[in-house]
């Protein structure tokens, strides 16, 4: 199993993602040789084909396997609540952590459902980042430390990571950095989040765009839009994402902030999230122009937006079935079912 390199500058992770491993093209071409033989018409499962390719290239074996899913769920808080951007308090993140630790989200539930082990990382929560209207969320440092510590939770064997968070105010984050990255205005990227709406809204969108103003000489890349914009979980799940391409685990994204979280490692590395699915396209309104900018598309859509790897967890059973189907059906010669000519 590949170890996972020391980080502890932002400019150790740019070394990493410009030197990424591939996918492994021996198990991409024998699950691309296997899936025309099996006994249906050739493309009649879809994407379920496609996804059975994904997932032996990015884990470097064929048959791929689904026996062993993990999901991470990575908390953070914000200084930027201060702002009144969210309907909940800081201390909101606390108490979900505890109730994820006792067993009783939403994420607990889907986890058994499928079979999932779950893991949760409260990245010092007592300490939120700082309000990234006045200064940069986080030092290069602590930047570096979030995503070093993404990248050593990463569990060895996995047949795929689920990546989640929590964090209030997390969602004003996401917007921050896609509007950071990609433009356009506040507006298009801010959306309600745990329930804002009127004027609540209306203020989050301006605190978006005052703090890509405050920092937009600093943002050389995207490493830089992450530290100035982000929080620990998102820097953890950037680091995760990192972590679980060096260890030959495929990565599905959950919503918003996920995908916010994981887009930044595109600027250094185009191919950074070719090991990587987005589960499903969130309710948050500016999550789907989000997934277009990094060229994704959602296995799901079934106007979920709670976060905590929730909708990363469901697509689980898409894998399943994937692999399932892929390595379990009968081949037309060994089913004695005549080929189409």
């Amino acid at each position: 199993m590949n170890s996972i390199p020391a980080v502890k500058t932002l400019d150790d992770v740019r070394a990493l993602l410009r030197d990424l491993p591939g996918p492994d093209k021996t198990a991409a071409e024998a699950a691309e040789a296997r899936e025309p033989q099996l006994t249906k018409p050739r493309g009649s499962l879809g994407r379920l084909e496609e996804l059975a390719q994904w997932l032996a290239a990015w884990q470097g074996t064929h048959p791929p396997a689904m026996d062993n899913p993990a999901a991470n769920v990575f908390a953070g808080n914000h200084g930027v609540t201060e702002q009144g951007v969210s309907a909940f308090p800081a201390e909101v993140t606390h108490q979900m952590v505890a109730n994820f630790e006792h067993g009783g989200a939403a994420i607990n539930q889907l986890c058994k459902t499928f079979g999932i082990r779950l893991r949760v990382e409260a990245l010092d929560l007592d300490t939120p980042v700082r309000d990234f209207t006045r200064a940069p969320a986080m030092t290069d440092s602590e930047c570096a430390r979030a995503m070093m510590l993404g990248m050593e939770t990463v569990p060895d064997a996995a047949n795929v990571l689920c990546l989640g968070e929590m964090g209030i105010g997390n969602t004003t984050s996401a917007a921050a950095i896609a509007f950071g990255l990609y433009g356009g205005d506040a507006q298009m990227w801010t959306g309600p989040g745990t329930g804002v709406s009127g004027k609540a809204l209306s203020n989050k969108a301006v605190v978006v765009g005052d703090g890509v103003r405050l920092h937009k000489d600093a943002m050389r890349d995207g490493l830089e839009v992450l530290r100035c914009l982000g929080g620990r979980e998102l820097a953890a799940i950037a680091g995760a994402v990192i972590g679980a391409r060096l260890k030959k685990i495929p990565v599905l994204l959950d919503g918003y902030v996920s995908t916010a979280a994981a887009a930044p490692l595109q600027t250094v590395n185009p191919a950074a999230l070719d090991h990587c699915q987005v589960a499903h396209v969130s309710a948050e309104p500016s999550h789907r122009l989000l997934v277009e900018k990094i060229g994704k598309h959602p296995l799901l859509d079934l106007g979920m937006r709670l976060g905590e790897a929730s909708g990363a967890a469901l697509a689980v059973g898409i894998l399943k079935a994937a692999v399932n189907c892929h390595a379990g059906m009968a081949t037309f010669a060994e089913a004695g079912v005549s080929d189409a000519d």
